[in-house]
């Protein structure tokens, strides 16, 4: 996910790409008063009549306000929406990631070639009737690749894809600029879209909006930001995850006591929601919902300004993450649900090896560290979201800092706030804030290269691109991309990662679990995924 990987974006765009979750594990919040779940629209109250005409109402705790654009969103809302309005060529199950076909007719034999051709699905139309044609597949990869145009796309694509050429009508090749089975996976992360509708002056304007037309199950039926999108079965469908449900309502409910009231109680008006709080979860266990969490990279991160002294200094910033209690903030804050950072990768990524640096508790060694960095009297703000469950965490951070002598004051604030002081290069000494780039999936270099290289714009935030060991390491980490052996790739990537531990720039303090409630005596075939949002396409009525 970066460009190297993630692109240079201009700034109102990055602000909707961290508009989030995603990329900030998690939520573009919104202030209680809009948050409410009720007094929006008369359709974020509508669950139906009942029998097959039932509307499904699910509750994201993450705002619908973002960018819908999918070759540039990370909302959290919106890309869980358009995987079920849109379809890439291959998409990927939910929690595996593994591809399956989608538009395309089959996965290819060879994922090690270096061409890759698809036919396309037979009769496959978009949400205005119009049929899906390789133009409509070259018009996409062509935006997503040309290099005058920055997408948060661009960041999954342009380091190993050369171009996409259409054969015939329904019929494309996608041509490598050398082996790389791992973009497979990536493929889903290119929803196809109408070029007859997107090639329109204005119309990438009103896909940040949330203009969404696709090919998928559902169709979009009306957005409104800060309430509800709806969504109604798509009868042209045709393809291989037909719609279960013939309209769902999605509500964006992102203050946590009306989310859970939601989903609870004899009147629940929900069926499933996101983003449990996990203090919630013996009540919703009571109420008979199904309540389940999904282990991956979500995690609370620390962000340093290397430009800003002390920070500069390795010893400082190594120094601020032995002396926080992981444990603590594993227990306290999050109820058990979550780990300890053993490595940037949680401990269940498929590339994960413990780090050479591990930041266990250890106050003894984080003021050593500060004595040999020649600093005392320090004072940091942390700057940071005000996600509900990283201002849990914010507590523990604050009594360790303050445990070694280092006089810590919080200052949670909206996320958008946060990333937008960030894009006007305002100053600021720590940001604390989440982030899951599982939303784009697993594999270890695309996790790697969405939080760091050269033109990266978490680096930018940071300043440290510019740094010696960040120019050998964006050169070790291209150099492993291109590796074709995967056991070696795996070990390259993991030597990268000792580095990116050491050197702890942007570095996740815990990794912890998300938990979604559904109520298993009205839907089946849900399955609690490990980043945010929901995904409906296997789900059904009871």
């Amino acid at each position: 996910m970066r460009d190297d990987v993630t692109p240079d974006l201009p700034a109102p765009r990055r602000r909707q790409f961290l508009k989030l979750t995603g990329a900030l594990g998690g939520a573009a919040l919104l202030p209680p008063a809009l948050a409410a779940c009720s007094g929006g629209p008369q359709s974020t109250n509508d669950t139906g009549s009942g029998g097959s005409g039932r509307t499904l109402t699910a509750v994201i705790g993450y705002g619908n306000d973002g960018s819908w654009d999918p070759t540039q969103t990370a909302s959290a809302f919106a890309m869980a929406a358009n995987n079920h309005v849109y379809e890439g060529l291959l998409d990927t199950e939910p929690i595996s990631r593994k591809p399956y076909p989608a538009l395309g007719t089959r996965v290819p034999a060879d994922p090690g070639a270096t061409t890759w051709r698809f036919t396309l699905r037979s009769g496959a139309t978009f949400h205005d009737g119009r049929p899906v044609t390789a133009d409509d597949v070259v018009f996409v990869f062509d935006r997503i690749l040309d290099p005058h145009t920055q997408t948060l796309a661009k960041g999954f694509f342009a380091g190993w894809l050369e171009k996409v050429r259409a054969v015939d009508s329904r019929t494309v090749e996608l041509v490598l600029k050398f082996p790389f089975p791992d973009g497979l996976s990536r493929l889903t992360l290119a929803k196809i879209m109408p070029r007859h509708v997107f090639s329109r002056p204005g119309a990438w304007d009103e896909a940040i909006k949330g203009l969404a037309v696709g090919s998928g199950p559902y169709r979009q039926t009306a957005h409104h930001p800060k309430s509800n999108t709806t969504f109604e079965a798509y009868p042209g469908y045709n393809g291989p995850r037909r719609p279960a449900f013939k309209r769902m309502n999605w509500l964006t409910i992102v203050d946590a006591a009306p989310r859970v009231a939601k989903i609870s109680g004899t009147g629940a008006g929900a069926q499933i929601a996101d983003n449990i709080p996990y203090a919630n979860i013996p009540r919703l266990e009571q109420d008979g919902l199904t309540v389940e969490g999904g282990a991956g990279m979500n995690n609370l991160f620390l962000m340093f300004n290397t430009a800003h002294k002390p920070f500069d200094d390795v010893r400082v910033r190594q120094a601020l993450h032995y002396a926080i209690d992981t444990e603590k903030m594993v227990r306290v804050a999050l109820k058990g649900h979550g780990r300890p950072a053993t490595s940037f990768l949680d401990e269940g990524n498929p590339g994960h090896r413990r780090a050479r640096t591990v930041y266990d508790h250890d106050p003894a060694r984080a003021k050593a560290l500060l004595r040999a960095a020649g600093v005392t009297d320090l004072k940091v703000e942390i700057l940071a979201v005000n996600v509900s469950w990283i201002v849990d965490c914010l507590p523990t951070v604050k009594a360790s800092w303050d445990a070694i002598g280092v006089e810590t004051t919080l200052a949670p604030q909206e996320t958008t706030a946060v990333f937008t002081k960030m894009d006007q290069k305002q100053d600021y000494q720590v940001v604390a804030a989440a982030s899951n780039p599982n939303q784009f999936g697993l594999d270890a270099d695309l996790i790697m290269h969405y939080n760091y290289g050269p033109r990266n714009l978490w680096m930018q935030y940071t300043r440290w691109a510019g740094d010696p060991v960040a120019k050998k390491l964006f050169t070790d980490m291209d150099r492993a991309t291109r590796e074709p052996d995967p056991a070696r790739k795996t070990v390259m990537v993991q030597d990268y990662i000792d580095v990116v531990a050491e050197q702890a720039v942007l570095y996740p303090v815990v990794h912890n679990e998300l938990m979604t409630a559904w109520d298993p005596r009205r839907l089946t075939g849900i399955r609690a995924q490990p980043y945010p949002g929901v995904n409906l396409l296997q789900a059904a009525w009871v």
